[in-house]
């Protein structure tokens, strides 16, 4: 099997790439990034040097979440109820945000598959624009109304009064957040999955030392308490962004933008925001379900939030390679179907999706036999491991499904058809999610575990239609 990277050269004059190196060779390049034509090496080659940096990207930012939540979780249960509360606002944020990612990877994978480089780079100009025009109201709302927004979530005494500057920071500064995940999709959907996953490197890294010293003080620095958190999440974010355009600039292995590409194209605008409008509405549509799901939780009580917060961050850190293995395939997607390869495009969602579902199955294991001492690693609080413990064990029985459910969606969102999905999760999210958790945790009164229960057959039942709707190959004739 070849392993040898090709150049972007290569790629562009179609020559066959070089002779094979060992596995630790390929590992290299992986980590490294290479100039290689993913619609042209063998498909396992090709999976295996985008999905080894997609992995460690989501990986890096998944351990910063876990880190977060533990030092976070030293300061009581409402301390991370405001993280918690928080969330449900930044996860509106994410919506936008992920949304014009899959749009952006969706287009300039596709560009670089037809070998149009100069617009893939003025696609990716025009992506940040949008992003930075996303940004704006999420800022204002959070400076101006950040205690009234923790009151309407249900928030107690303390969350109101001391957590608020908490969101002030997150949502004021939620710019770096939009292009962190934007210009990565960019550097992703061209092939550059090495660089994506270095800012991240770096960006968490730094979050991960400042997190400690601003939480609880050193030397002349005061202690933050849970505000500290959140300027340490904003420091490393922002140097991120700001290695992410060096790069960009300066150029990587399959794109690079120049000064003269600066500049309002609104065709090309309007395409991306009309794909991204299908990718928003598919995130925004889980989000707000969530929000009502924690509006639910925080009417039952702060252990309630505080416990399902610690399992979502677990959660999300153990998903994070199969997101990871997923953004490869939305990426050779992508690249495939501009390069005329479907039959290969669709090759690499099966490859991928029976990784995951390997993956899954062993992860669903340890949430089933040590539920206890995961959340417990968090929180010293019995109620708040009780609740996060119960949730884990409910999670154990199908999370397998999540593996091929988070790459079918890929599949869908690499073609551009952002829409599909968006339509099936208004169905299973707000027509079945939030009716069904209601009525068994208010109605039947099980409380926290109706809730569970509720995600439990909604999101098991979405992930099998939605890799059966794959199946129909409908979004192999998508246009971007």
């Amino acid at each position: 099997m070849s392993t040898e990277p090709r150049t972007a050269v290569q790629a562009e004059a179609g020559t066959p790439p070089a002779p094979s190196g060992s596995l630790w060779t390929e590992l290299r390049n992986a980590i490294r990034g290479t100039g290689a034509d993913y619609t042209r090496i063998p498909l396992r080659r090709a999976v295996f040097l985008l999905a080894v940096p997609m992995v460690l990207e989501l990986v890096l930012e998944s351990t910063f979440a876990i880190v977060d939540i533990y030092f976070v979780g030293k300061l009581g249960a409402s301390a991370v109820a405001t993280v918690g509360l928080t969330e449900t606002f930044l996860y509106l944020l994410y919506s936008v945000a992920m949304g014009f990612a899959m749009a952006v990877t969706a287009v300039v994978a596709r560009r670089i598959g037809e070998h149009q480089r100069e617009e893939a780079a003025i696609s990716a100009v025009q992506a940040i624009f949008l992003a930075l025009l996303a940004s704006v109201p999420f800022a204002v709302a959070g400076i101006v109304w950040a205690q009234d927004l923790l009151r309407l979530m249900g928030g107690d005494a303390w969350v109101v009064e001391h957590g608020y500057r908490y969101m002030q920071w997150m949502l004021g500064s939620n710019a770096v957040i939009m292009l962190l995940f934007v210009i990565n999709a960019i550097f992703r959907g061209a092939g550059d999955a090495a660089i994506a996953m270095r800012v991240l490197f770096v960006a968490n890294g730094l979050n991960i030392v400042l997190d400690p010293i601003l939480i609880f003080g050193f030397g002349p620095i005061p202690a933050m308490g849970v505000e500290g958190a959140a300027i340490a999440t904003v420091i490393g974010r922002s140097v991120g962004v700001l290695m992410q355009l060096w790069v960009l600039f300066r150029g990587s292995q399959h794109l690079r933008v120049s000064r003269a590409q600066i500049a309002w194209h609104g065709a090309i605008l309007l395409n991306i925001l009309r794909t991204s409008l299908g990718g928003i509405g598919q995130t925004l549509v889980a989000t707000t379900s969530w929000i009502f799901l924690m509006r639910i939780l925080a009417a039952i009580g702060s252990e309630a939030v505080a416990g399902a917060t610690i399992t979502i961050r677990i959660m999300m850190f153990t998903l994070m390679p199969a997101w990871g293995m997923s953004n490869a395939a939305a990426t050779l997607v992508g690249q495939n179907l501009g390069a005329g390869e479907p039959g290969r495009a669709e090759a690499s969602v099966w490859r991928i999706g029976w990784y995951n579902m390997v993956f899954t199955v062993a992860v669903s294991l340890a949430f089933f036999f040590f539920s206890r001492p995961l959340i417990g690693l968090f929180s010293q609080d019995p109620q708040v491991v009780a609740v996060g413990a119960e949730w884990l064990r409910i999670l154990s029985y199908s999370y397998f499904v999540y593996g091929w459910w988070m790459v079918a969606v890929q599949a869908f969102n690499g073609a551009g058809d952002t829409v599909t999905p968006t339509k099936i999760n208004l169905v299973f999210f707000w027509l079945i999610q939030i009716p069904l958790s209601y009525a068994l945790a208010t109605l039947l009164g099980w409380q926290h575990s109706g809730v569970f229960w509720g995600v439990f057959v909604s999101e098991t039942s979405v992930g099998l239609f939605t890799l059966w709707l794959f199946t129909r190959g409908k979004w192999k004739t998508a246009k971007v």
